[in-house]
């Protein structure tokens, strides 16, 4: 590990590099190797992770103190705050933050600006796996710019493994809390008109003959975070047609704020938070770039886009993509149909779900 690079650029990532660079960024990898249009970035690895825990003597920090409080979430809770502070304040090691630096110049010198701004996005390596998703667990920071706020905005994606909610996960789950290594991903931030979540299934019934986009105006901070009732289009996989839409009322959007990733909450027109946030154009495109993507990946896909005005209207960016892991996991029982009784034999062959 002590031989392995502290950053890798997207392009180069396979899933093969899972344990180098965590899920979140070996995924960007992949859409990109997949023809899927993906902001530019690189990703930090875990090596990178190591280093920082080793020059700063933190590699003992991990120590769940069962014994000391009276519950799980008291012992999670107590040992979240000591990695926060013990992280946020650490400096990154002078090799590490020569690396990091570099790197972010050399972004800005592709976008063609001199301090690009950026996503930074906690990328652990037992995360948006087929078994184990932490979907929301880990932070991300939104709107970074400058290298000063970039390395604090690490420090804190590297704290983020470490919240009350994901120890308890990963006690529940058997995972050592030693174990979580975590890459970052830094990607350059799409300011985008919408953005959202899509999934290659029916995340109510599990049905995969659909794809259902979700959506709001702005960045996707208020679809993830469930701030907004995002507007549903159910797309057939099949024939790609809009077989049902549902627009609700998207009273704000997020914009980006300060250069530290906070975030800009602003007030919509009664007319602009009714109307939908996508055309059906963008729908279907959406929607046929998923189907051909869970081709490639072989698996259901839950999937964060966006899309931008700029250059040209209906520019679709994907953000990151992870295994479906609530309908996925579950056995679809046989149908077993009584020769005896035909009109059963059609009723269960037309509510058989699709064997996709």
């Amino acid at each position: 590990m002590h031989d392995a690079p502290f950053i890798l650029n997207f392009a180069t990532l396979r899933e093969a590099d899972r344990p180098l660079v965590g899920g979140k960024a070996a995924s960007l990898g992949l859409l990109l190797a997949a023809g899927c249009p993906v902001p530019p970035g690189f990703a930090l690895t875990t090596a990178a992770y190591h280093t920082f825990l080793e020059d700063n003597g933190l590699t003992g920090l991990f120590r769940l103190d069962l014994d000391r409080y009276p519950s799980l979430d008291d012992a999670a809770a107590a040992l979240a705050a000591r990695v926060e502070e013990a992280f946020t304040t650490a400096a990154l090691p002078d090799t590490l933050a020569r690396h990091l630096s570099d790197a972010y110049a050399q972004l800005g010198r592709t976008v063609g600006s001199a301090q690009p701004i950026v996503a930074v996005r906690s990328s652990a390596v037992d995360e948006d796996s087929q078994t184990a998703s932490f979907a929301g667990q880990h932070e991300t920071y939104l709107g970074i710019q400058g290298f000063d706020e970039l390395a604090r905005a690490v420090r804190r994606c590297w704290a983020s493994a470490y919240t009350p909610r994901a120890i308890a996960y990963r006690v529940h789950r058997g995972l050592q809390l030693e174990d979580a290594a975590v890459g970052v991903a830094i990607q350059l931030l799409v300011e985008p008109r919408a953005a959202g979540v899509l999934f290659t299934l029916s995340p109510r019934t599990g049905d995969r003959s659909l794809v259902v986009i979700e959506g709001s105006w702005g960045l996707g901070q208020a679809v993830v975070a469930g701030e907004v009732t995002p507007d549903e289009y159910v797309v057939s996989k099949v024939t790609l047609e809009i077989v049902r839409k549902q627009i609700n009322p998207k009273p704000f959007q997020y914009r980006r704020g300060g250069s530290d990733g906070t975030l800009q909450r602003e007030e919509l027109p009664l007319e602009r938070a009714a109307a939908p946030c996508l055309d059906d154009a963008e729908v279907v495109e959406l929607a046929r770039r998923a189907r051909e993507l869970e081709k490639q990946f072989g698996f259901p896909l839950d999937v964060e886009w966006a899309i931008t005005d700029i250059p040209n209207r209906g520019t679709i960016y994907f953000l990151q993509c992870r295994p479906e892991t609530v309908w996925s996991q579950k056995e679809r029982p046989a149908v077993t149909i009584a020769a005896t009784n035909p009109i059963m034999a059609i009723a269960q062959t037309l509510v058989r779900p699709p064997n996709r």
